[in-house]
């Protein structure tokens, strides 16, 4: 007798849930794999990603940490060095500066120091950004500094369905995985398909086709960057929207396609405008496809000041009439 077995559905999460279930897959797959950092045992992490899973797999394999970043990620990477592999979570994106020395001078080199002998496949956690309202230090988007690092992997997630798979294919990785969260977008809902893998880890995507200017970014600003385009289309104006997802490395496939169709290009990003993101891509996209462009490549960040705290982060954050007014400079040339 044949039996039909239904398709599973993809199920509607929020992004933490998303990456919570992430993480319970790759704990459930191997004993190897450890959580650490402070608060997300009993309390399940500030914002809640580790919910549930100290209670499911114990204090030994989910563990609450004394508030020390650098003891932390430093006992990480003599736990990977022993063949475990960590998954730090950084409370709060300005919290990981204390252990900034262990990242870059440490983590970041020892397997080129073992000349690719020793493999580090550490996972730092942290939640950055802004769009929450929060005090100093609890808003920053300190991205540049480690795709600036050789020996790290920067990735972003912006949907739920990539912060499920996205989390574990870092946890696979050989390498240390520095994996930002966007927090703004903790809450926020999508279909999370969990019997078919995503994209690769290091893939950029294009979200939204076009046909008139090419429009990237990465993390929260994702969000922003459609509603922009859904204005602009109302408008007349059609735009392509790329989300980079990984920022070191950078696929930029996808990107030179579309600028060469288009002819013009806008970035966008919540971290301030000098040396950033938005600069590397800028200038690699200004090298590579030089005669496709009918504008210089744009960029729309926030602006070359410390991150403001609460109500302030309105004016600093980028939205979308600051990104169509970078579209529509663009169009003018």
């Amino acid at each position: 007798m044949t039996v039909l077995r239904q398709a599973q559905q993809p199920e509607n999460l929020p992004l933490s849930r998303a990456i919570n279930a992430g993480l319970r897959a790759s704990l459930a797959g191997s004993d190897r794999v450890l959580l650490m950092g402070e608060d997300i045992g009993k309390l399940g992490g500030v914002f809640r990603v580790t919910e549930g899973l100290q209670a499911e797999f114990g204090d030994r394999r989910v563990l609450d940490t004394p508030l020390a970043e650098s003891g932390l990620v430093g006992t990480a990477i003599g736990l990977a060095m022993a063949g475990f592999r960590p998954v730090v979570e950084i409370q709060f994106d300005g919290f990981v500066f204390p252990a900034f020395d262990q990242i870059t001078t440490q983590l970041a080199k020892l397997t080129n120091r073992h000349e690719g002998a020793l493999q580090m496949p550490v996972v730092i956690r942290i939640p950055y950004g802004g769009h929450i309202g929060a005090v100093e230090h609890h808003q920053e988007s300190p991205e540049a500094y480690f795709a600036h690092t050789p020996g790290l992997r920067v990735v972003s997630p912006s949907t739920p369905n990539d912060g499920y798979w996205m989390i574990q294919d870092a946890i696979a990785s050989a390498d240390p995985v520095i994996f930002l969260e966007p927090k703004a977008k903790y809450w926020m809902k999508g279909e999370v398909d969990t019997t078919a893998r995503a994209l690769p880890l290091h893939a950029s995507r294009v979200v939204r086709r076009g046909t008139d200017v090419t429009l990237v970014g990465h993390g929260a600003m994702v969000t922003t960057m459609l509603q922009a385009a859904a204005l602009a289309e109302a408008e007349g104006t059609s735009i392509e929207v790329i989300d980079l997802r990984s920022l070191s490395p950078i696929d930029y496939g996808p990107i030179l396609e579309s600028v060469r169709r288009t002819g013009r290009m806008v970035y966008a990003q919540e971290a301030q405008g000098f040396a950033s993101l938005g600069s590397e891509v800028a200038a690699t996209v200004m090298e590579q496809a030089f005669y496709a462009l009918e504008a210089p490549v744009l960029r729309v960040s926030g602006f070359d000041v410390p991150f403001p705290a609460a109500k302030l982060e309105g004016v600093y954050l980028p939205d979308a009439d600051r990104i169509l007014e970078a579209v529509d400079r663009s169009l003018a040339y």
